[in-house]
Order: C-alpha cells, then structure tokens, then sequence
C-alpha cells in the first residue's frame, strides 16, 4: 500500500516537531528537569516502539500542540513512571522493555562486564506452599571468587550470612556485594517422592566477593570422540557481541573443524540471549551452505514497518554471512544440529533454534525455553536516538523492544517459550559435570548421535525450580541490535 504523504503531513505534525527538536525549555538552566527527561521518553517511544499502535498515548495526534503534550508530560514525576505508562501488557506481552538511569552499567552489560562473585545459581522449593528457598550452583565463573573459594556445580546453599532464604528476602540477601553462603546437603529419605525431601543444614560456609567482571560467553569447548565419532561441545553463555568474543568464537569453530567435528551439541541452557548478529554469526558457522539466505526477518511498528517496505524493503531481512570483520569464517556445514535447553534459554538463544529450524534439523533437548522473540535498541537523549551527541546532563537510556523476529517461514510469537524435541530437566541431585558425557542432558544428546546406549532420564529428584535465577541483571533476558536504525530513511519517508 503506497504511503499517504499529504495525510502523513498533517497527522505527524507534531511528530515531525518532537523527533528531531525539544518539546520545550528545561524549567531550570542549571539542572536537567525530569520533564525535559520525560520528553526524550515520549518521543524516543512514539518513534521506535513497536507496539506503538496499541498505546493511545504515543498516537501522532494524541496531543493538539505542544503545551497539552508538556502538560502530559509534566503529569509523570519521574521518567520511569512515564516510560511504564507507555509500556503494553507488561505481564503478558511487554516483558522486556526498560529504562536505566545510568546506561554507562548498560553498556558495560552488552560488552559482558558485570559485578560477579563467580556462583551462578539457580533457586528452587520443594513444595508451592514452602515459603523457603534454597539455591543451587549451575555452575562457576573461572578467575572469580567463587572459583577461588572451591563452589562448584552442585552445591546447595540454604542461607545468606546465616540468614535462612525465603521469597522475601533472597534478592535482598544476594545483592549484596560481599556474603557467607551457608552450605547445605540434599536429603531425599531414600524414597523417590519429593514431597518428604529437605536440605539439612551444615556448618560449612564459603565467603564470596564481586568484583568488576568480564564473562567470556565461551565457558567450555571440546571434541568428544565417542563410537568413533568426532562429537563438538560448546556451552556458550552469552551473545555478546564484542569483536575479541566474536573473533574467538570463530576460532572455536576453526578447531572443531580441525578435529573433523561432524557432529555438534550446542549447550545453550543458561544462556539469556544477546546481539543479533553474533546469533547470525553463529547459525553461520553451525551451518555455511545458506550464505546470502534470509536467516530471519524483521516486523517493527506500522509506521516504521510501511516505510521499509516501501523504500528498502532489504533493510527488514538478515541473510546468513560468510564473514566476520573481515574473517572468514570457520563454518561446520552441518544440516544437524542438538541444541540444550531450559527456561534460562532467552532471545538470541530462541532466535538461533527459530531460524535455524526451516533449514536443519534442530534436536532440543531439555526444558522449553522463555519465549521471547522481541528484539530491542538501546535509545539515548540525542537528536538520532544514538550515544553520540547524547544529552550531558544525565545518563538516563531505553531499551525498547523496537521489532520482532520472524523466520522464513513467518514462525514469531513463541511467548510460551520453544518446547523441546525431547523433554528432560536438570535434578538437583543429578546435575552431573558440564561437558562430561555423562552429564543428562549431554549424553540424551550423545545417546542419539551414536546409537549406542540410553540415558536413565527419571535418574535423580525434581523439585520447583524459579523461573528465573533470582538476583540476575535487570539486563538479562534481552535480543538487541547494534546496527544503525534507519533514521535517514524514515526522516525522508515521513518528512520529504
């Protein structure tokens, strides 16, 4: 449907005037008013929100003129009142969205520079009605305290500095910089019902400090040769898309492929998702015969989606790639893929099993995963929306979901998650060592690609695990881009 300029004109009068330009004067010279704060939000979310539509109060013509929108504006006594305000079905649908006031944090996060003690761990409950928690360690950060301090997979903690865990205090209790974890032992009564299982306490604790962090997403990487097959293993923890992370990756490959790798278990189970092109990078090295294909598409707001389609209707596709910075990429050619899963398994996780799927065969072994299929940007307080010429005087950014993804075939909106081929959660008391062969959920994998054998899948106890690992980053979870938003193309779809 070709676009409407003369309409356009009159009922993005005031979106022309707002995108580019300031609503309205600071009300103090000196320091930044949050009102002035609160017009880089209205404007940053009436230009790129991808549910745009479904919110009134981001129509172009909501408000008459610029002293009803300030008035509006001036109602929200901070920017993080007024961004929720603009934020659709938060619960349902918009599970994504934020703000920071200090997007200096956000961007050490998207470069995998975070404060860690080491211990990643998971929280889970015996029971709906048990108001304890207790945590579980999925695994340990290499060069950190908690690697320092002997944790390792498997540990059970019931307490913080001898304070018991409960669902009211377990965030407060793990946010803190320094603490004792008391260290527990899983008790099952012999019997295979977990309705009688506890953990009783012990003496022993460990004490554990965070410090400044920079996670390589590569935790571990080897080639198992099993019944006389060259099996790669890659847990990978993060899309971080950094040019030393995504050179390494490469290098990975490089070795899996020297090793005569035909096969490849990829370990995504703990990983919350990341940059968009390095899942495209990746899906490119599991792969390498589909360079130039559409990997996956893009679906933005209807604004910004009507202008693309008509002016660069290519700027809504990503193609698999033969390259990386200039490198060439050390690609398997593989049409079978074995991905592990759990519902820590997020965005540009999802993304790579959605995409990938039309075009290999992708085996999931695990948990269904946590359903997100958004993707965000992060938007600063200047003229383009971009961090140069960013407004001095404060730190604030957004990072709005700003279009979803679709696979060639148009598969999108999997909120319930990605269920898996084969369903198989991690026990407490049978997490097994990561990347061994006999860990569960690997050798399920393994059991399959060599025919032989078949692992005992009921082995060990189920008990309620948290949807999420409690005191994670308010970071985690996300599917960004870091390539230019097409600014120049909707300045002179909406303004020429």
């Amino acid at each position: 449907m070709p676009l409407m300029k003369n309409y356009k004109a009159l009922s993005l009068l005031l979106f022309i005037a707002l995108i580019f330009t300031s609503c309205f004067e600071d009300n103090d010279d000196n320091q930044i008013a949050v009102s002035s704060i609160n017009d880089f939000v209205w404007k940053g979310m009436n230009s790129f929100y991808l549910y745009k539509d479904d919110i009134p109060d981001l129509a172009n013509n909501r408000f008459a003129n610029n002293e009803e929108l300030k008035v509006y504006l001036n109602s929200f006594n901070s920017p993080e009142g007024l961004f929720e305000s603009l934020i659709h079905q938060r619960e349902t649908i918009d599970r994504f969205s934020w703000i920071v006031d200090d997007y200096i944090a956000l961007e050490q996060f998207f470069d995998g520079v975070v404060t860690n003690n080491g211990m990643e761990f998971q929280v889970f409950r015996f029971s709906t009605t048990d108001t304890n928690r207790y945590g579980i360690v999925t695994h340990v950060l290499p060069n950190t305290s908690a690697e320092a301090n002997g944790v390792k997979r498997g540990d059970i903690f019931y307490g913080i500095d001898n304070v018991q865990l409960t669902a009211n205090n377990a965030n407060a209790l793990l946010s803190a910089d320094n603490y004792t974890i008391n260290l527990g032992v899983y008790d099952d009564n012999d019997t295979t019902d977990t309705s009688d299982d506890s953990v009783t306490e012990t003496s022993e604790t460990i004490a554990l400090t965070k410090e400044q962090y920079t996670e390589n997403p590569i935790l571990i990487n080897k080639v198992l040769n099993i019944a006389n097959k060259n099996i790669a293993y890659l847990m990978y923890n993060g899309f971080t898309g950094t040019e030393q992370f995504n050179a390494e990756l490469n290098s990975v490959f490089a070795n899996f492929n020297s090793a005569g790798a035909t096969e490849l278990v990829l370990d995504l189970r703990y990983n919350p998702g990341g940059s968009v092109s390095t899942a495209i990078m990746l899906s490119s090295l599991i792969t390498g015969q589909f360079t130039g294909e559409i990997y996956s598409t893009e679906q933005w707001n209807s604004e910004i989606q009507e202008a693309l389609e008509t002016e660069n209707p290519e700027l809504l596709i990503n193609r698999f790639v033969s390259s990386n910075n200039g490198a060439a990429l050390q690609s398997l050619n593989l049409d079978r893929l074995f991905v592990l899963t759990t519902n820590r398994s997020a965005s540009a996780s999802e993304l790579v099993i959605n995409s990938l799927r039309p075009y290999i065969d992708v085996v999931q072994i695990g948990t269904t995963t946590a359903g997100k299929y958004q993707a965000s940007t992060t938007l600063y307080d200047s003229d383009n929306f971009r961090r140069e010429g960013a407004n001095p005087s404060h730190t604030y950014a957004m990072q709005p979901l700003i279009f979803k993804s679709l696979n060639v075939e148009g598969v999108t909106d999997y909120f319930d998650g990605l269920e898996p081929d084969i369903t198989l959660s991690e026990k407490v008391r049978n997490l097994g060592v990561l990347g061994d062969e006999n860990e569960p959920l690997l050798a399920e994998a393994l059991a399959i690609i060599t025919g032989t054998g078949k692992p005992q899948r009921e082995k060990g106890n189920s008990v309620i695990m948290s949807d999420k690992k409690i005191n994670s980053s308010p970071f985690e979870g996300n599917m960004y881009i870091d390539k230019d938003l097409p600014i120049d193309l909707i300045k002179k779809t909406f303004f020429e």
